[in-house]
């Protein structure tokens, strides 16, 4: 009997201590300082052609790990010029998620169900892109393993949720920095579904920021990477900017 519970209070503590890894791996990837500008180079790659695209990113911290507001303007190429795409993050709730069409003129709320579906065409989804909040699934502490010469705490997470976008994902956290360095998708027959690799981190006014983030599509080899070519931290937005006014139009800090 004390076996049993020596080991129950084990697994307990294991649980514990994966559900403070991921929240660390949440903030240090979602919430680096108070807010953030950074231009962006969208590179989608298949069968050895590419298609770029660029954009800026704006994003506003209310509360660490809570409130929060993302703007994402595209200004390359033309066929997804204007485009803009509207989150307001409110822990507790679905995510409010916009999308303006320049070519339709038409802003479309995009519903909590499709969080999963590609983020503009890429192998990202529009939750990668984000964040996947650390409370909405249960972790798991695998085992301790080194990658790409880091060694990282190896995590399982499953989503409480009963329809998931994915069955679970395992989760390379960089013990020093806290920061995810890979994670496995799979689907609810364990089969992986698509891959996420840190493939650059640097030190970007005091803050460890990957800044080159790769997500590779198991069945067909598609790859997305996401290179920060600029990126400016703790810049003053305001949240007046993350409103539905600034989907046709954007504001003037895109181009400052």
């Amino acid at each position: 009997m004390k076996l049993i519970i020596f080991l129950l209070l084990l697994n307990i503590g294991f649980a514990q201590d994966a559900t403070e890894i991921m929240k660390k791996n949440h903030l240090n990837y979602y919430y680096a300082q108070n807010d953030g500008k950074a231009k962006v180079k969208m590179v989608l790659a298949n069968d050895g052609k590419e298609r770029v695209r660029q954009f800026t990113m704006l994003r506003l911290d209310k509360e660490e790990g809570g409130k929060q507001f993302y703007y994402t303007y595209f200004e390359n190429p033309g066929d997804v010029k204007r485009t803009t795409f509207l989150v307001l993050k409110n822990i507790g709730e679905d995510d409010k998620r916009w999308i303006y069409i320049p070519a339709i003129d038409l802003v479309k709320e995009i519903a909590a169900a499709d969080k999963g579906a590609s983020f503009v065409g890429s192998d990202f989804s529009y939750e990668d892109v984000s964040g996947r909040h650390w409370t909405s699934d249960v972790h798991t502490l695998i085992k301790d393993e080194k990658i790409n010469g880091k060694d990282c705490f190896v995590i399982k997470s499953v989503p409480k949720e009963s329809k998931p976008a994915f069955a679970n994902t395992i989760t390379w956290v960089d013990k020093n920095d806290f920061l995810p360095v890979k994670i496995e998708f799979y689907d609810k027959k364990d089969k992986l579904q698509k891959t996420f690799t840190a493939e650059k981190i640097e030190e970007i006014q005091g803050t460890k920021t990957i800044t080159h983030r790769k997500m590779e599509d198991a069945k067909n080899g598609h790859t997305t990477s996401i290179i920060f070519e600029k990126i400016f931290y703790n810049t003053g937005l305001t949240e007046d900017i993350f409103t539905e006014r600034y989907l046709r139009k954007a504001p003037e800090i895109i181009n400052n």
